[in-house]
């Protein structure tokens, strides 16, 4: 099933949902309209039980995410970018960072500003080999500014992510693999083959136990480790109150493929 918005098309295949950005005259910029209808078909995916892993991606060979619209940036006051612009961006990349399912993200050109904010919201990170990151705002005398300067600082070495944003320049996909920004670049023409490949398998695993490991694993980064192992404790005491898990542990012994249902 295929549904197409001006700016987003959201598809369901099988157990996979992908969202395409798709602004490609515009090398995918995020404005308002985008962000919103990105929020919107997350929503959906997140309520069908039927979705079990989200692939995101850019429309056409050349974008990602460019970025945002500077002259609409350029326009804005400072009040007036934090009631609007800013807080539906924040909100909606939380929405991503806090999916309950696991995410994948097909990067496949430029993912500039918004753009490498958004990935860094993304569970998995598959890069084409000719793609460019990067955190250029600070040649518009800028910084990044939707949740960018916080989630990086987070995910690679201080002094890493303090070199891509002060200087502002664009780095290549080997690059942003050696820094832990993506998991892999591989060429683009394989590129979506090979995150719905990866989707695939995730998705043949509890949808359960992803959604609980996911809380896990968030939870975790924000809590001291005593807290983080006590924290892990009780959650895999709820997995092993679920079918799903007994599922697993009784195909292994019996030698055979499990099938999870969620419950």
């Amino acid at each position: 099933m295929t549904e197409f918005n001006a700016r987003v098309v959201s598809e369901r295949r099988g157990a996979i949902g992908v969202l395409t950005i798709n602004r490609p005259k515009t090398l995918n910029a995020l404005d308002i309209e985008t962000l919103l209808a990105l929020e919107s078909a997350l929503t959906d995916f997140e309520r069908d039980e039927g979705v079990r892993v989200v692939v995101v991606t850019g429309a056409g060979d050349r974008a990602f995410v460019a970025g945002g619209d500077i002259a609409d940036l350029d326009s804005r006051q400072g009040l007036d970018h934090y009631q609007e612009f800013a807080e539906v961006i924040h909100r909606v990349f939380r929405r991503f960072e806090l999916c309950d399912k696991p995410t994948i993200g097909a990067i496949n050109g430029w993912a500039l500003g918004g753009g490498t904010e958004l990935l860094l919201t993304l569970d998995i990170r598959l890069v084409a080999q000719e793609a460019k990151l990067g955190l250029p705002e600070i040649t518009l005398g800028l910084f990044p500014g939707a949740g960018g300067s916080q989630r990086l600082i987070r995910q690679i070495p201080l002094c890493q992510a303090k070199e891509l944003m002060f200087c502002g320049e664009q780095i290549g996909a080997e690059k942003a693999v050696s820094l832990g920004l993506c998991n892999r670049a591989v060429p683009r023409a394989s590129l979506l083959e090979e995150a719905m490949a990866m989707a695939g398998k995730i998705a043949e695993k509890s949808p359960l136990t992803l959604k609980l490991l996911k809380r896990a694993l968030r939870d975790g980064l924000e809590m001291p480790l005593p807290s983080a192992l006590a924290h892990e404790q009780a959650v895999i005491g709820l997995v092993l109150d679920s079918r799903d898990a007994h599922e697993g542990c009784r195909a292994f012994l019996e030698k055979r493929p499990a099938t999870f249902t969620g419950r």
